[in-house]
């Protein structure tokens, strides 16, 4: 009693602060209140994310749900309201543009609910389930990659395409494409997904999947969780290695980089002893030592110049390769290795080689995490630009904004990677260019208060502006990835010939724009004008 007593007197001062007509009866009648938090300190951490870039006011409550059920009563509850309220499900909110944050409605906590504030009556979400003989396993939406692996790799698996970093949701990354470079290979996260769960914005739940609701499962991977949130995905495994060769060779010139990335990730069919596991690369303009906490692989204790390296324009280009191996089963790594350098064009004298343990390599963004952190250097605003470019442009791309526009500073790496369409189901929502081949151009930029100029948050976000005009003015079909737009007819070009049916499933199963209203695509509509 004393519990909702609180809760409603915290609700109630939330509305007075927010202007938001809500009766806070309507969250004490879920039968979950329980799971319902107004403590300030999840409050205020469901106001933020990664990107540290919008100002959002704090939600009304967050929920730390148990269940699949316990977040279809809630979504329920908002979708029959008299008044209206949204709910934005949130993973580890790395999101970058408040995409997971509401201001007048309920943040529903996916991850770290495990041992949340909100798990008063002791439920806990299921841990992960692994099916070795059918090699899937089923995971919470809320489960971080991390800890998907490490259930996984109890029986020798492992999930065939990653991201970069392992800190995420299963539910946030699915609900955008989840790529890494192993993406040429094996697609995105959802090319490799067998069946959902998923809580529509009529609070209905539905499991998915190829034979099962198969219009609603193609929608939801890579639809922006404006279907519905994502509560259990059963997810592709495969052997897991146990070794990684890592591998860094430098270019001097574009056209010779892409062209070998370009001939690697055509591989893709071929037998895994004839193709790399894993290709990406990052572009170098910063004189200096090659050293950031992307590519803290080269040695201090070896610098490397890029000025002597004659670089084009002074730009370098570094392409990233690995190959995954056995210990205990003899292998050819070394001459699989060779075969398929000596096909490459690299600068012979760049070659920077490590083996580590594949956890390791899978991982090995979180260790330079902790590095950051310890300096102060996380929890800064991100002005994160993620592109998709086509192959056919990514020259002029590299023309304009690798030398042109970002000058010799960068506050942070800049990844760039082709990928095949073909491994891509044109089914999904995801968007990606009209070609091929395709790129991904990520400039994964920190803003710092250091006095520098170039650092700031207010220099990099018009830079960021003055690469997509660029690109609008070249005639440079982009995709964003990890969109963010503010206008209708931004989001409309955006979706392209997938817009009719976005919408159309927008209508059907969340018409009062209930769910995901942090990604400014649809108007929250109240009860009065939606009937």
């Amino acid at each position: 009693m004393a519990t909702k007593l609180l809760l409603t007197f915290a609700i109630c001062r939330l509305i007075v602060t927010v202007g938001l007509t809500l009766d806070p009866t309507e969250l004490l009648l879920l039968g979950v209140d329980a799971q319902l938090s107004v403590d300030p300190t999840d409050v205020k951490a469901a106001s933020l994310d990664f990107g540290l870039l919008t100002g959002a006011q704090p939600p009304l409550a967050v929920m730390h749900p148990a269940s699949s059920q316990d977040v279809a009563k809630l979504v329920k509850a908002a979708y029959g309201s008299n008044f209206g309220f949204t709910v934005s499900a949130r993973g580890h909110g790395h999101s970058i543009n408040g995409q997971a944050q509401t201001t007048n409605g309920v943040v529903v906590q996916m991850s770290g609910s495990k041992g949340g504030s909100g798990m008063a009556s002791g439920r806990k979400p299921p841990h992960p389930r692994v099916w070795p003989q059918e090699r899937f396993v089923d995971v919470w939406g809320g489960e971080l990659w991390i800890d998907v692996l490490r259930s996984t790799l109890q029986h020798g698996l492992a999930p065939k395409s990653w991201t970069d970093y392992l800190y995420l949701s299963v539910g946030g990354t699915l609900s955008n494409a989840g790529i890494s470079g192993q993406a040429f290979n094996h697609g995105p996260q959802i090319r490799n997904v067998h069946e959902l769960d998923v809580v529509t914005g009529k609070g209905e739940l539905l499991t998915c999947s190829e034979e099962q609701n198969s219009e609603m499962f193609h929608a939801v991977l890579g639809g922006l969780g404006q279907f519905g949130i994502i509560t259990r995905a059963r997810i592709s495994l495969e052997p897991a290695p146990q070794r990684v060769r890592w591998i860094r060779v430098l270019y001097s010139n574009f056209s010779t980089f892409t062209r070998d990335q370009e001939y690697l990730i055509s591989l893709h069919e071929q037998p895994a002893s004839q193709k790399f596991d894993y290709v990406e690369g990052f572009v170098i303009v910063d004189e200096g030592l090659i050293n950031n906490w992307r590519s803290s692989f080269f040695s201090p204790h070896n610098p490397v110049k890029i000025s002597s390296l004659e670089p084009n324009g002074g730009v370098l280009y570094c392409l990233e390769i690995a190959k995954n191996y056995h210990e205990s089963i003899p292998s050819t790594i070394d001459q699989e290795v060779e075969s398929l350098l000596k096909k490459l064009n690299f600068i012979p004298a760049s070659v920077f080689t490590t083996d580590l343990p594949y956890v390791d390599f899978l991982d090995r963004v979180h260790k330079a995490e902790l590095k950051l952190r310890s300096k102060g250097l996380w929890e800064v605003p991100h002005p994160w630009l993620n592109l998709f470019v086509p192959k056919s442009r990514i020259a002029d791309f590299d023309k304009g904004v690798f030398k042109g526009i970002l000058g010799n500073k960068t506050s942070g790496p800049i990844l760039i990677y082709p990928m095949n369409k073909n491994k891509w189901d044109h089914r999904s929502s995801a968007v990606t260019p009209d070609e091929d081949v395709f790129y991904l151009v990520a400039l994964l930029r920190s803003a710092l208060d250091n006095g520098e100029e170039t650092h700031s948050l207010e220099y990099l976000t018009n830079q960021n502006r003055q690469i997509l005009r660029f690109c609008d003015e070249a005639g440079i079909t982009v995709k964003q990835y990890l969109p963010h737009y503010t206008t209708h007819q931004e989001w409309v070009d955006h979706f392209g010939n997938k817009w009719e049916r976005f919408y159309r499933l927008k209508m059907e199963f969340d018409p009062r724009h209930i769910l995901a209203s942090g990604q400014q695509i649809f108007t929250p509509t109240n009860m009065a004008s939606w009937r």
